[in-house]
């Protein structure tokens, strides 16, 4: 099995080069699953119907979420529906949404960690009970962990190997190095980086963002424009076992 896991989304210039890139890349590669962190997808916060289903119609399979998934209130009533669209698992009971989905042979998990960002529950516990609470073990568990510290990120990557397929990082919008399997057959990346304007500081105009820094005053930034890039990896796994044979970074650029 090949997964597709495409890194935020951001705004307009995010949704363009998804929409040309990835026919493209599901044939070349035989893609079988596309997951896709949409949160910065509606103007670079949050995502809307609208946004969503024009990611969806592009090929994404299941979009994941983050903190800013409350962002855009009409999508609230959706993250319960058919609409293949996750929020972070450990959220408190209660809260709409679900925080994982079963996809033909491969099952998709939202985490969202707790350093530097919301106090929710413990991803880490939060994960434990769900690997609990599967009926037989699917054979491919792949976890999106949108979270902030490079140490938690990696931490839940050690905790989850053997366990699960892949445990793939988003949330900074800057691609790490550090793609490989781990000792217990997961795949991980800490994070896959950002699918947005080149020219920007982590997908915003940059004039604005150099504003807030140089005079300290809060102000509404809004996302660049122009070239785009897409950041994603490749997880190839195991047809019998669902562990990690090869991660690999895939980058392209689109005007």
């Amino acid at each position: 099995m090949l997964i597709l896991a495409i890194g935020d989304i951001v705004g307009l210039p995010g949704r363009r080069a998804v929409v040309k890139l990835l026919p493209g890349l599901r044939q070349q590669y035989g893609v079988d699953v596309v997951v896709a962190n949409g949160e910065n997808a509606a103007g670079g916060l949050g995502i809307t119907p609208a946004t969503a289903s024009e990611l969806l119609d592009a090929g994404v399979d299941v979009l994941t979420s983050g903190n800013h998934v409350w962002a855009q209130k009409d999508i609230i009533p959706y993250l319960g529906s058919d609409m293949p669209i996750l929020r972070p698992l450990n959220y408190p009971l209660g809260v709409p949404g679900r925080g994982y989905i079963a996809l033909r042979q491969a099952t998709v998990v939202n985490l969202m960690g707790r350093t530097f960002m919301t106090s929710i529950d413990c991803p880490f516990r939060a994960m434990d009970r769900l690997l609990a609470e599967f009926k037989g073990i699917p054979r491919v568990i792949v976890v999106d962990f949108h979270a902030e510290a490079t140490s938690e990120k990696m931490a839940m990557g050690q905790y989850l190997d053997g366990r699960v397929s892949a445990v793939l990082g988003t949330h900074t919008h800057v691609g790490t190095i550090d793609t490989r399997v781990l000792p217990h057959g997961s795949a991980y990346v800490t994070d896959i980086g950002m699918t947005g304007p080149i020219d920007s500081v982590i997908g915003d105009d940059t004039e604005s963002v150099l504003q807030r820094f140089l005079t300290g005053i809060p102000s509404r930034l809004s996302v660049a424009k122009g070239k785009a890039m897409l950041n994603a990896v490749l997880v190839e796994l195991a047809d019998d076992s669902g562990r990690a044979i090869s991660i690999d970074r895939i980058y392209r650029e689109v005007e």
